[in-house]
């Protein structure tokens, strides 16, 4: 959460200067929930695929508005995730749990702003930081050592609204796809047994509340 609040002020900070008394800002705070909509490489010899289970978590975002029609807004937040097998020899076995700190930033388009149900549509770019990776006890009896997961770049689109309460305050709920994949190195000691391709694609769900400045 700590990463989560300091990317948003760094971008806020970085961008005041350029659009001071351009628009208006719009500060969000949100309880998501992260759902992978997964799929992956065989687990090595073992078969199967690797399963990734869903995360609730809060969010802090900001969005600036160009106009009434159009803003950006970046979104960050930080989950963790248990990993397991699903199917093949190794079926339900863990395979540990992973944080993951995904920023992202989506161009959003309000067709009916200013009254009090602001519908939006959007879509923009993740960057995915994979950190803080546990073994399993499952994995260190079969010799693993680590699991080694590379950074992700990806698409991301969101469906929206924002329902207004005066000049200020709103509530939101909002609904995003993200693309998230990573190739996962399995590790002995200093020898890599294999790499495992992982699709996370996450859908998030999201309710908050938020205010305009």
């Amino acid at each position: 959460m700590k990463k989560s609040i300091i990317l948003i002020a760094l971008v806020a900070m970085i961008a005041a200067p350029v659009v001071a008394d351009a628009g208006e800002w719009i500060l969000r705070a949100r309880v998501i929930n992260v759902d992978p909509n997964e799929s992956s490489d065989p687990v090595l010899s073992f078969g199967g695929e690797v399963a990734v289970d869903d995360a609730t978590t809060l969010e802090v975002d900001i969005t600036y508005m160009f106009s009434d029609h159009f803003g950006l807004e970046v979104i960050a937040a930080t989950t963790k995730h248990d990993l397991a097998v699903a199917g093949g020899d190794l079926d339900t076995a863990s395979l540990g749990s992973i944080k993951v700190l995904p920023p992202t930033a989506v161009f959003q388009w309000h067709p009916l702003p200013g009254g009090l149900f602001d519908f939006y549509v959007g879509a923009g770019i993740n960057y995915t930081y994979f950190y803080s990776y546990d073994l399993s006890d499952d994995l260190a009896g079969l010799g693993v050592t680590d699991l080694n997961f590379d950074n992700s770049f990806g698409l991301a689109g969101d469906i929206g609204f924002n329902l207004n309460f005066g000049e200020n305050f709103l509530v939101n709920a909002d609904i995003k796809y993200i693309q998230i994949s990573t190739d996962v190195d399995v590790n002995a000691g200093s020898d890599t047994l294999g790499t495992i391709g992982v699709d996370i694609d996450p859908w998030v769900f999201g309710v908050g509340v938020g205010w305009r400045f």
